[in-house]
């Protein structure tokens, strides 16, 4: 049960909750950015569990949103099969890296992590998986793309763009039209990588060379 001390806004039926979560942190020097589609219960917890535990070593605040941030990001089985995903297209060693697991440690500063809702969205009380209500057909998650996802791009210098998921790619591509969001780079076909996914290996499989070579053509721009 999240504590209705951090709800942020409902939605007027109050099928959809957003909630607060350290998760603001934002790596304005990324090469790499890497969208979901929302934080969930379990990156939420990470998150403030983070602060706490960093809270009378750290005393700037900024880093202690940047430790709530790597620690919380696609934590979990996600972020496992994320890192397996992109060791398989190689962005690692484009990076000079050994694993794309370093992004979320000593390699952050490569990365930026977010959510096309940043902020910890849930439908029914669980997790919201981008699906039901559309984002963009639903008056409040669009305020929210558009409050706090378009709003940030300009702080990035056309980075690599690995949306998670169709339903970001939707959101994404909608973007681009609409003169909303500026990116040459956008390696679509990435599956989200959530283990409820169960049409993750057929998908990444399926795009795999085409994400390899698209990762190729942005180092060697």
């Amino acid at each position: 049960m999240v504590s209705e001390s951090f709800l942020l806004e409902t939605s007027e039926d109050r099928n959809l909750s957003i909630y607060y979560a350290p998760v603001e942190y934002f790596n304005e020097h990324a090469t790499v950015l890497i969208v979901g589609i929302t934080p969930g219960i379990n990156q939420m917890k990470k998150a403030y569990a983070s602060v706490l535990n960093n809270k009378d070593r750290l005393k700037n605040n900024e880093q202690l949103l940047h430790e709530a941030k790597k620690a919380s990001s696609y934590e979990g089985t996600m972020r496992k099969n994320l890192i397996h995903m992109l060791d398989e297209l190689e962005l690692q060693r484009y990076l000079g890296l050994s694993s794309s697991a370093e992004l979320f440690t000593a390699a952050n500063h490569f990365v930026h992590t977010t959510g096309i809702l940043p902020y910890p969205v849930f439908y029914k009380g669980k997790n919201f998986t981008g699906s039901t209500p559309a984002i963009l057909k639903n008056k409040m998650l669009k305020r929210y793309v558009m409050e706090c996802f378009v709003s940030n791009l300009s702080r990035l210098n056309n980075p690599l763009v690995i949306p998670l998921g169709v339903n970001v790619s939707n959101v994404l591509r909608h973007l681009l039209k609409s003169g909303l969001f500026n990116a040459t780079h956008i390696l679509t076909g990435f599956p989200h990588p959530s283990g409820a996914n169960g049409h993750r290996h057929k998908q990444f499989a399926n795009h795999k060379e085409r994400m390899r070579k698209e990762i190729a053509d942005y180092f060697q721009k």
